[in-house]
């Protein structure tokens, strides 16, 4: 008895395990974009140290053309680009800051209240991937 159920468990695990190796690739085995630091729901003091994570791609300044990489793009209390926007470039103004140096981190000012942050990573030309690659959008608060 304790053979067949030694058998069950392997076969079990045999026919498993490639669903659950499917679900461990970042992003289903594309570039994923996230947030090290600060967490979703974090309440935090001005400046706000922001920390990117990437992962399935690399960083290359602005104006770097090289295959596979980008630089980050902040985005602050704003929705994603969609549609026709999508076709421009990456705004820049107080709520779309640019990282084109290559940065992974950084300290943003913000006003006390809660806000949403999102990264949008773009291109040599600041322009959204031909599949675009965004984090998660969190919210936190700032005292």
């Amino acid at each position: 008895m304790k053979n067949i159920w030694s058998a069950m468990l392997f076969l079990a695990i045999v026919l498993v395990s490639p669903a659950l190796a499917g679900d461990m690739h970042q992003g289903h085995g594309g570039p994923k974009i996230y947030f090290i630091s600060p967490k979703d729901g974090d309440t935090v003091k001005s400046p706000v140290h922001v920390i990117f994570g990437l992962t399935g791609m690399g960083i290359a300044p602005a104006g770097v053309e090289k295959e596979n990489t980008g630089h980050h793009h902040l985005l602050i209390d704003v929705p994603l680009p969609t549609g026709e926007e999508l076709a421009d470039a990456i705004g820049k103004d107080e709520q779309r800051l640019h990282f084109g140096g290559g940065q992974t981190e950084a300290m943003i000012d913000l006003k006390p209240g809660k806000h949403t942050l999102q990264m949008l990573l773009g291109d040599h030309n600041h322009m959204v991937h031909k599949t675009p690659v965004y984090s998660e959008r969190i919210t936190i608060t700032v005292e």
